[in-house]
């Protein structure tokens, strides 16, 4: 008897370890189609309407509810209510997963564009989807390409959109959020706009760096305090101070207790 329980405690992780496989397997396919699907949709009412708002809503209220539901995860957002989305501003959030992007689509009630990698101009349907949004991207190997890209930036908020970055740089595989690059927050100075510090927490237990290997979980996306620009000042080291304070902001939105 001792023998046959021993048994059964050994299989059952097996089992579900491939049912977990088997899960993620589908789910990795279902994102994909869902993905492309949507994105066909979107350029198609793009090409109808030249109306870049639509399409974006269009990722917050279609494409991103699916995929966090795929994951089987729960999205909680803290003090949007207090925000005033009816000004453009630029928001820098610490960086986790892929499903981020998900989740912040969702979180924020206006259209949202994000600064991505300039490798992802080079997917299909995902690159031919935000190049005709009006994402921009960041040649990272590329040091002159920072000026035109902050140019870019401050226009794009100049025209009242709301642009979302992660300034850590890259995903953090641990949780501790790496320190802000203070190059892209000119771009909020120059355009006199202010810098929203945003939190991401749970997202990377949600969806881990490396491969599809979702589990279920809490995410919660919470806003801090805006950041005003007026008065910051030009230069290196205004732009690395208020890069410094909006790290600093999100630090402490992580080690909120509810």
């Amino acid at each position: 008897m001792q023998q046959r329980v021993d048994n059964m405690d050994v299989a059952e992780p097996a089992a579900q370890r491939l049912a977990w496989g088997l899960h993620n397997a589908l789910g990795f396919v279902f994102m994909v189609a869902w993905t492309v699907g949507w994105i066909c949709l979107a350029l198609l009412l793009l090409l109808v309407t030249r109306r870049r708002d639509l399409a974006l809503r269009m990722a917050a209220r279609c494409w991103a509810p699916a995929l966090l539901a795929g994951t089987a995860a729960r999205l909680v957002v803290e003090g949007a209510d207090a925000i005033d989305w009816s000004r453009p501003r630029l928001l820098v959030s610490n960086h986790q997963s892929i499903i981020d992007i998900c989740a912040l689509f969702r979180a924020v009630p206006v259209p949202l564009h994000f600064l991505l990698k300039r490798e992802m101009t080079r997917v299909p349907f995902v690159g031919w989807y935000a190049r005709a949004c009006g994402m921009l991207f960041i040649e990272r190997d590329n040091p002159r390409a920072g000026a035109r890209l902050r140019r870019e930036a401050a226009a794009l908020l100049r025209e009242g959109s709301t642009l979302c970055l992660f300034p850590e740089g890259t995903r953090s595989r641990t949780g501790v959020v790496a320190p802000f690059k203070g190059g892209t927050f000119q771009s909020a100075i120059d355009a006199g706009v202010d810098v929203l510090p945003v939190a991401i927490d749970g997202a990377g237990a949600v969806l881990p760096a490396g491969g599809f290997r979702a589990r279920p979980g809490v995410i919660r996306v919470r806003f801090g305090t805006p950041l005003p620009t007026s008065g910051c000042g030009s230069g290196a080291g205004a732009r690395q101070a208020l890069a410094d304070a909006a790290h600093a902001s999100v630090v402490a939105l992580l080690r909120r207790q509810d």
